[in-house]
């Protein structure tokens, strides 16, 4: 009789952070779409005797996703080395931390497919630098050293994932949060952020953790994640229901074939030979006094901005959904919400509107929207390419009146208003109907 399993997800996010410069030298940060190897300098190639220095702006980014994530800051911290050879790590090793981490002991609440809600504890947020880029030409592998040395914060969590309805919204509310904050681009497909999972099941009801676990590695869609744990989670049930053993391993997603595959066994942390990196100092840090200047200068973060959209305007969950998406979207509809009580145009009615008509907010600015809106509400013609084509059919169809306006007479310009009018029977503010007619009479 086949057994009924559960899984066990445990999650690993990189985010580059947006500093001008490298973590541990003055190289610009800025590497995307630059020509291979222009970025690079003895520090972040590795020369020997080249010596490492802290960024500190990195660090209060790395801090300040601390803060938002709930978590503890360490009074003491230090980086280490973590040895591994790779090509695309210039120096032999990563300057990382494992035993004082800057941050620990967070967390965030995240939703199942169903909405039900659950706690995900947040082992650490840590400091660290990216590495190399490899990119494979034929037979050929060519290495770019642009992104080695590039500020990279990793936050690890406990393995309290059980779908990967979960897993989804976890990465989603982690990008959202990391843009809120201003600390990264956090976009998936230039690598900025990066996700990695390791994945185990286990026969419901044993309290033990599975002896191994599956590092699906280095992902970058959220849609390309759940189909990767998916099909591993039903890839692991079969090996074991045939009586085999699963063990430690890395495998990677092949979307084409949409499967996992084998990429190496997996390392644990003795393999890296983890010791403090002595070329750099401890970090001692004032933690009440950074941490409450860092916790001011937190924005207003996406779950409070939900609460308070809810409590405030009365919005849906689907509507709260698109209007705090992004901090730029949630300022615009807080903005037209201001200028709508003007003309008591009530926030559910701008909240729809945004969603229905598919606004660019990089288009129109408040008040145009509430304009619309109101237009909208009485009937107006809004669209000025309509009204252009109204006036100009006007214009055609009185030609003395135009004539008249153009020797000066004033007053033929109110006769070519009134006939637009009619046209329009009544929707065409009069105002913008005046603006067209003198910029196309007078052209």
């Amino acid at each position: 009789m086949n057994k009924v399993y559960e899984t066990v997800i445990g999650i690993e996010v990189h985010v580059e952070l947006n500093t001008k410069t490298k973590m541990f030298c003055r190289c610009s940060a800025d590497y995307f779409g630059k020509k291979p190897n222009t970025h690079t300098c003895p520090v972040c190639l590795g020369i020997p005797g080249a010596l490492p220095y802290i960024n500190e702006e990195a660090i209060k980014k790395c801090m300040r996703i601390g803060l938002a994530l709930n978590c503890s800051v360490n009074e003491q911290s230090y980086f280490e080395r973590k040895n591994y050879f790779y090509p695309d790590l210039a120096k032999g090793y990563q300057i990382s931390q494992l035993v004082k981490p800057l941050n620990i002991n967070g967390q965030l609440e995240v939703e199942d497919e169903s909405g039900v809600t659950s706690i995900i504890r947040i082992n650490r947020v840590h400091q660290e630098e990216d590495t190399g880029k490899l990119t494979h030409v034929g037979s050929e592998t060519l290495i770019d050293f642009n992104r080695s040395g590039v500020p990279l914060v990793e936050i690890v969590t406990e393995p309290d994932f059980h779908s990967s309805a979960q897993v989804k919204d976890y990465a989603k509310k982690l990008q959202q949060i990391f843009r809120y904050l201003g600390v990264s681009n956090a976009d998936m497909e230039r690598g900025d952020m990066r996700l990695e999972a390791n994945v185990s099941v286990r026969p419901v009801g044993q309290k033990e953790l599975p002896p191994y676990r599956v590092e699906l590695k280095n992902i970058n869609s959220f849609r390309f994640m759940q189909a990767a744990i998916e099909y591993e989670i039903k890839r692991q049930i079969w090996v074991l229901e045939r009586g085999e053993t699963l063990t430690q391993e890395t495998r990677g997603w092949n979307e084409t074939k949409k499967e996992t595959y084998l990429q190496r066994s997996k390392e644990e942390a003795h393999d890296y030979r983890y010791f403090p990196e002595p070329d750099l100092p401890e970090l001692k840090i004032d933690t009440l006094q950074l941490r409450e200047l860092l916790r001011k200068q937190l924005p207003e973060l996406p779950a409070q901005k939900v609460k308070r959209f809810f409590d405030e305007y009365g919005l849906n969950k689907a509507q709260i959904a698109m209007m705090a998406d992004s901090k730029e979207m949630a300022e615009f509809f807080e903005e037209a919400v201001k200028v709508g009580s003007k003309y008591k145009v009530e926030s559910i009615k701008v909240a729809n509107f945004i969603i229905n008509k598919k606004v660019n907010i990089e288009d129109i600015n408040p008040e145009q929207l509430i304009k619309d809106i109101v237009n909208q509400n009485t009937g107006m013609i809004s669209d000025e390419k309509e009204l252009e084509k109204v006036v100009k059919e006007v214009i055609d169809e009185n030609s003395k009146a135009v004539e008249d306006f153009k020797a000066g007479k004033e007053v033929a310009l109110q006769v070519i208003i009134g006939s637009v009018m009619k046209k329009t029977k009544g929707k065409a503010e009069i105002k913008k109907v005046k603006e067209i007619l003198e910029g196309v009479l007078k052209s």
